[in-house]
Parts: structure tokens; sequence; C-alpha cells
């Protein structure tokens, strides 16, 4: 089994945003059983809460029920226990980074956006303090780089079980 955690700031817009993603996507591939994800935030701030209504509502016009995630706060453990971990921006990847020097040997930490080679973005943008707009845009770039890297999952690894996605989700950005 591989264990992906995707990090941004409190845990309720962009990781669990991903997570919803990366998961429906393993679903779809009927890869779910040989994948763990989880989100986390580098920040206590909302620790306990679900995800922002907004990400919710987004998310579920695409057909994903992110309602039950609640947010926490990363571990240092974390980095030891999960295989990837994806960070939605600099300051993200800057805190993994950080943490990966207390332990002895972490997973492999990347830039989430690293995967999506289409978009221009190497940064998926907070849209907490903006409109639906921002919601939108962040759910469009987490798809391309869930898909994006879920194909990567599957070129790295031999124990990932090769299986024809179906068009079961559709990108609907036009």
């Amino acid at each position: 089994m591989i264990h992906v955690l995707m990090l941004c700031t409190g845990n309720i817009c962009r990781s669990p945003i991903a997570e919803g993603w990366l998961r429906a996507h393993a679903d779809e591939a009927g890869l779910s059983e040989q994948l763990r994800v989880d989100s986390a935030g580098t920040t206590d701030f909302h620790v306990g809460e679900p995800p922002d209504r907004r990400a919710q509502q987004t998310m579920r016009a695409r057909g994903i029920d992110i309602s039950d995630l609640r947010a926490r706060k990363l571990r240092v453990a974390d980095l030891e226990q999960f295989d990837y971990l994806l960070a939605m921006d600099d300051g993200h990847l800057s805190a993994l980074q950080h943490y990966a020097q207390q332990v002895e040997s972490p997973g492999k930490i990347y830039r989430i956006m690293a995967f999506s080679p289409g978009w221009k973005l190497q940064e998926v943008p907070d849209p907490y303090y903006g409109g639906q707009r921002g919601f939108v845009q962040v759910v469009d770039m987490l798809e391309a780089a869930t898909r994006g890297f879920l194909a990567h999952l599957r070129e790295s690894h031999s124990e990932i079980q090769t299986a024809s996605l179906t068009s079961e989700y559709h990108n609907t950005s036009s």
C-alpha cells in the first residue's frame, strides 16, 4: 500500500479537495485498496473542522463528497508514515522540508502542481479569502494534478496494478 498526504495551511480548502480528488481517481481506476490518502495543515487553526463549505459545494458539484473529512495538523511522524507528501505551495513545501530534517527517512516531498504540467501556475492559490471562482479554479487545478500524480504512481510502482481509467469523472472546465 502507498500512503499519500496532501498538505495546505488549515486543512479545510486545498488539501481536502486534493484528498477527495485522489480518492475519486483511485476508486475510478480500481486502485483504492492500494492507496491510503490523507490530508493535513501546517497550522492548528481549524483542527477538527470539516472542509470549508465552499470547498464542499464545489466538490459536490463534481460528484465528490468531502464532508466527512476533518482538519488536522501535520505531525513529524507523518513524514515517516507517508510515502508521498504533496504541498500546495512553496510555504507548505518549506514546512515539509523543515519537518523532514527531524526524521531519519522522510517520504518523498513534492509540490503537487509538479504533476500537472498543463497548468502555468506552480502553486495552488488559497481560495479561502476569495469568492466561488477561486474554489472552482482550485478544484480544476487539483483534479488535473491528482490525475497526473496517479499516473506517476502507476509508472513508478510496479505494485500498483494497471487498470484502465474510465471516464466517470470528467474535467468540466473548458
